[in-house]
């Protein structure tokens, strides 16, 4: 049996799987202490029945902690910044085009040496390890031990950074080394971004993975636990304390996974309605298709793989006003709407009071909205199909109408048909989509490499990147024999005129110690019901 656990702005749930299906599963307010959510879900999924406790194998929690950290610019390290790239690319800085207090934030650690490879594979300079170990002398005498550490073209080869990070070692011992050629792809200042910034949530990471641990052991679970990526993909406590950006935009992830797995649709569009925000994403085999353009968090420009998900904000707990033209969200009440919306008996009129006015949910008391006037109901309901309908739009890739699910706790909210759908499925337990996605989530291995064809034969290329994937998504405690390669690219870069070609791989398994069980055997006790 797997426990999933995702926490969410508004809502941390809890879900238990075993070999035939959900076994149970909560939703519980967020709180402002992210743990205590996590520890009061698991009490209350543990108690919807007897022994489940012992029965639980692998635990995996989607968390918003790394995020909520950088975003917020709390509990970060300062980072000793390492080039290699001398004597190109001196005139654009590190942390270029960041937000000024947070470049401040990481401190005055940069140094550039010699090194980084031209798109042909050639050595732009040669290694200089004496550069690099001044500079490693240096940041260890500004107490650092948070290091990112970059190189031009290192996707093609790591082999400096590598060479770099030994060197560093051997003057830091203590050193949380971040490479770029682990974290991103080709694009040397996002890829170098998402790098310092994997290594500023260096001790945050290790601090909030023994904080869960603890509190597993503290709830009697003795079993191994997990973080879920933001590919769809879960990884082992230990890998994900060394990459904790791997965690941003896990959740709607997780969403998108469960609803997959609940509902069988695995190509068409989920519409997520939460709390405070709806996130629209495409499926693509049952996982999350990737943005292939950088990703904006907190400011900084990043390129290592995100989920392509829009965000608008509406949800359960939107604030609906009518002051000066009708308005819904983006502001919510957020995990306060059990005690500031009307049917609750508080002051705040929400999208969740419009909803139960309209007759089509009975929670609450709906007494306490009985005098809104028909008329404005409708109005309010047309103008929410209407916004989810423009975000669904907006995620299509194509005219022709394609299968919608509907998940999250605010799914309420949509009440009529939608444009643009082939047909609108709501799977048993929506609400809970997204800790049952953290819950059968397989391993993950990603390589994005560039590879010359006239130094690599193609075979040799390809066999070269999947044994790589392979092996990530071993050291990720996936079962390295029954590895299944979901996605394969192969794209030529012409510009570089060396028969040069980008190879993308993602390959997954079944955790190494549970085999999971099939997706027709889980879903008997979850079948997806049409809506209309």
């Amino acid at each position: 049996m797997r426990l999933g656990v995702d926490v969410g702005g508004t809502n941390t749930d809890a879900a238990l799987l075993g070999e035939r299906g959900v076994v149970a599963s909560v939703k519980t307010p967020t709180t402002a202490d992210v743990g205590g959510g996590i520890d009061d879900a698991i009490r209350k999924v543990l108690a919807t029945g007897t022994n489940f406790r012992d029965l639980i194998e692998a635990v995996v929690i989607g968390t918003t902690h790394f995020t909520n950290a950088f975003v917020e610019r709390k509990r970060l390290n300062e980072v000793g910044v390492i080039r290699l790239c001398l004597p190109a690319a001196r005139d654009l800085a590190p942390m270029a085009g960041w937000p000024d207090e947070l470049r401040r934030r990481m401190g005055s650690g940069v140094h550039l040496v010699p090194g980084g490879y031209e798109f042909d594979g050639r050595e732009i300079a040669p290694f200089d390890a004496s550069a690099v170990r001044h500079a490693a002398r240096s940041l260890r005498a500004q107490g650092l031990r948070a290091v990112a550490i970059s190189s031009i073209c290192s996707p093609m080869n790591s082999d400096m950074e590598r060479s770099a990070a030994k060197v560093v070692l051997d003057e830091i011992p203590e050193a949380a080394i971040t490479l770029s050629s682990d974290i991103g792809r080709i694009g040397l200042i996002e890829r170098e971004n998402a790098t310092i910034m994997n290594a500023a949530l260096a001790d945050l990471s290790s601090q909030v993975t023994r904080a869960i641990r603890e509190a597993l052991l503290g709830l009697g679970i003795d079993a191994p636990f997990y973080l879920s990526q933001n590919d769809g993909t879960l990884m082992q406590a230990d890998f994900a304390e060394r990459y904790p950006v791997m965690t941003f935009s896990s959740g709607p992830t997780n969403s998108m996974r469960g609803a997959a797995w609940l509902s069988g649709v695995r190509n068409g569009i989920v519409v997520d309605i939460g709390g405070t925000t709806t996130d629209v994403g495409a499926l693509v085999e049952g996982y999350p298709r990737e943005s292939s353009l950088p990703v904006d968090i907190g400011g900084v420009r990043t390129n290592f793989r995100m989920p392509d998900v829009v965000a608008i904000g509406l949800g359960g707990g939107s604030i609906v006003t009518d002051s000066h033209g009708l308005r819904i969200g983006p502001e919510s009440v957020g995990f306060r709407l059990p005690e500031k919306a009307r049917i609750f008996g508080g002051d705040t009129l929400t999208a969740t009071d419009i909803v139960v006015a309209a007759g089509h949910v009975d929670i609450g008391d709906r007494r306490r909205v009985r005098k809104l006037g028909s008329a404005f109901v409708d109005r309010v309901l047309a103008r929410m199909n209407a916004m989810v309908e423009d975000v669904i739009d907006t995620v299509k890739t194509s005219a022709d109408d394609v299968p919608v699910v509907l998940v999250g706790g605010g799914s309420i909210l949509v009440t009529d048909d939608l444009r643009g759908a082939e047909r609108i499925v709501v799977p048993e337990r929506p609400g809970e989509a997204n800790a049952i996605g953290a819950a059968m989530a397989q391993v993950g291995g990603l390589v994005d490499r560039v590879f010359c064809y006239r130094d690599t034969p193609r075979s040799e290329a390809v066999a070269m990147a999947t044994g790589e994937a392979t092996r990530r998504v071993a050291e990720a405690g996936g079962d390295g024999e029954a590895v299944e390669i979901v996605d394969f690219e192969e794209v030529p870069m012409a510009y570089s005129g060396n028969d040069s070609v980008r190879i993308r791989i993602k390959a997954v398994s079944d955790l190494r110690a549970q085999r999971a069980e099939t997706a027709q055997a889980m879903r008997q006790d979850g079948a997806p019901r049409p809506r209309h």
